[in-house]
């Protein structure tokens, strides 16, 4: 394996040490050379890699794992981070019941998969050229037998070649965990955009609501490594039971 040496000054800014390593480490993972839910090599073997201190490494490990890329784990090491581990895969859901019982009971039906060309709006918000495809996935999520999630998914068709509704109804992971064990593709970070809106005479139907009725509109555009957009959700919330809980820092 090729040693990745510290990046070239690239005028006057400047950035810590540990920092560099963060990058080094950061185009590793993008690479694929450590894959989600592997082990990466320990401090002192990345120290050694890199011809820094211990504690320089374990600075950059810190804002990696801070930042969801990995997950430290008491006494086995620092891993890979998937959209596979328990508590991750509900990272991105921010629906949570008004009686505070736990997230879980989740069901998904979904309605169709197509390949299409992607609209304007769609193009745009994915980095995608005009008439390139995408792939529309929707779906109803259910919490405990109640529908509460209408969700229309925008995928870049180059990127899931060979995804289907069939091969996503028979996966039992979260769906985050599809795109990244069989497609390569991993949801580092997203954008939000919120706002009340009315039910339409389809939404309510799919939702089990009046028409009319106040949802909760979340456009989402999710990010992969280097900040590349590799998903537009649009999501409609019941949340006459549920709220949408959001953390600041």
């Amino acid at each position: 394996m090729a040693v990745s040496s510290l990046p070239e000054p690239a005028g006057p800014a400047f950035s810590p040490l540990y920092q560099q390593i963060k990058a080094l480490m950061l185009r590793d993972l993008q690479a694929g050379v450590w894959r989600p839910g592997e082990a990466i090599p320990s401090e002192t073997e990345l120290a050694a890699r890199f011809k820094v201190s211990q504690g320089t490494v374990r600075k950059a490990v810190d804002e990696l794992a801070t930042e969801n890329l990995l997950v430290r784990r008491q006494g086995r090491g620092t891993f890979v981070a998937t959209h596979a581990e328990e508590t991750t895969q509900f990272r991105f859901l921010r629906l949570h019941p008004d009686d505070g019982a736990p997230t879980g009971g989740t069901q998904r039906r979904f309605i169709d998969c197509r390949r299409l060309r992607a609209p304007a709006d769609v193009a745009r918000a994915l980095g995608l050229r005009s008439g390139d495809a995408a792939l529309q996935i929707r779906r109803v999520l259910s919490l405990k037998g109640t529908p509460v999630v209408l969700d229309e998914m925008w995928l870049p068709a180059a990127l899931f070649k060979g995804l289907t509704a069939e091969r996503l109804s028979g996966y039992q992971g979260p769906m985050y965990g599809l795109f990244e064990s069989e497609f390569g593709v991993r949801m580092i970070r997203a954008e939000e955009k919120i706002r009340a809106v009315g039910a339409d005479a389809q939404a309510a139907e799919l939702l089990g609501v009046p028409p009319g009725a106040p949802l909760l509109s979340v456009e989402r555009l999710a990010l992969t490594y280097g900040d590349r957009p590799v998903e537009l959700r649009r999501g409609l919330y019941n949340t006459a039971a549920h709220h949408y809980r959001n953390e600041l820092s």
